[in-house]
């Protein structure tokens, strides 16, 4: 197992007229992070000494030009681009876009040939990012194409985990999108994270139903009975912790959350909803199901506070954290997978 400091954490800089660099700049003021991996922050040396400069912050930034060049223990900043960058905090910009994604790209390269370790995304803005080179609506469609796997967004926050059947798509497309396979394959996903990645051997999990009150038994819509709740006692039956579907109503509120490792939610709203309200700014999203690691901070690009140096960190801070727990528990379990304690035979 690699040594704390080794740990490389690639991270993507996000809208530069957002909020992104500045909560990246916060998280490695406190130099005790270097102590946890060594980041390299995929942009341009000199725009994020302009930021640095502009927000009063004093974290020490080493420019490199190639990732075999990267120092253990400094804030590496990998020069992807040359060019100077008009910024103008808290403005919507075609142009700022394009060096978002130049930035994502080029990490998600790095992760995909092993060269960085885990990647930490910052917020993109999911209008001004869309080219003919780049038509996804945001980070997790890209790495579920560039990545091997099946992407599933999760989101973590101590011991609170809500998964998403569906994501990023209109709510009168998600009845039709709930079939079987979808089900089993997602619930498959989550168990096979919590498993490898939370090191939890035997994860209960508990699906949300999509109809107000599970449907009442077909009153209110039937794709509870007949779809979500046959497909749950089925994995149920080979073996799965899998309980459900329960209405989303009263699941959060009645703390009935806190008997499960983590919680399905048919679509996007009803999942994170309970879980931005309960996570107090300390949330974060991992993109689970897939062969490597990232997690990003549970927000957006805040543009009405960019530049004003008042940006909370903390979220960031947690999917640092996060991606080097996922990361050594990876390696964990892939050790203890290969070595599984063998019962000695009685002797006679």
């Amino acid at each position: 197992m690699k040594k704390a400091e080794n740990i490389i954490v690639g991270i993507s800089v996000g809208d530069l007229n957002g909020i992104g660099s500045e909560i990246i700049l916060k998280t490695f003021e406190d130099t005790r992070m270097l102590e946890l991996c060594t980041p390299v922050i995929f942009a341009n040396v000199k725009i994020l000494s302009f930021i640095k400069k502009n927000l009063e912050l004093t974290a020490q930034l080493h420019g490199i030009d190639k990732l075999d060049q990267i120092v253990i223990g400094k804030i590496n900043v990998l020069n992807v681009w040359r060019e100077g960058v008009d910024l103008n905090f808290g403005k919507n910009d075609d142009n700022v876009g394009k060096y978002a994604i130049k930035s994502f790209v080029a990490a998600t390269k790095a992760l995909k040939e092993g060269q960085i370790d885990v990647l930490v995304t910052a917020p993109i803005n999911k209008y001004n990012i869309q080219s003919e080179d780049f038509k996804f609506p945001g980070h997790t469609d890209y790495l579920d194409k560039e990545l091997e796997g099946d992407a599933l967004m999760l989101m973590v926050q101590d011991n609170l985990r809500v998964g998403l059947m569906t994501d990023h798509i209109p709510v009168n497309e998600v009845a039709k999108k709930l079939t079987e396979e979808l089900i089993i394959k997602k619930i498959n996903v989550i168990h096979q994270t919590l498993v490898q990645d939370f090191s939890i051997n035997k994860p209960k999990i508990a699906v949300l139903a999509l109809n107000p009150h599970a449907g009442d038994n077909g009153v209110i819509g039937n794709e509870d009975d007949k779809v979500l709740k046959p497909t749950i006692k089925k994995l149920f039956d080979k073996g799965k912790l899998v309980f459900g579907p329960f209405p989303a109503d009263g699941f959060f509120g009645s703390g009935q959350y806190e008997k499960y490792d983590a919680i399905i939610a048919t679509y996007h709203d009803q999942g994170l909803i309970p879980f931005k309200t309960l996570s107090f700014g300390n949330g974060v999203n991992y993109t689970a199901g897939l062969n490597k690691i990232r997690t990003s901070p549970d927000h957006g690009t805040a543009f009405d506070i960019a530049g004003k140096g008042i940006a909370d960190h903390n979220s960031f801070r947690e999917a640092v954290y996060l991606a080097i727990d996922v990361y050594n528990s990876r390696l964990s379990h892939q050790e203890i997978s290969k070595n599984p304690l063998k019962t000695k035979e009685k002797q006679l």
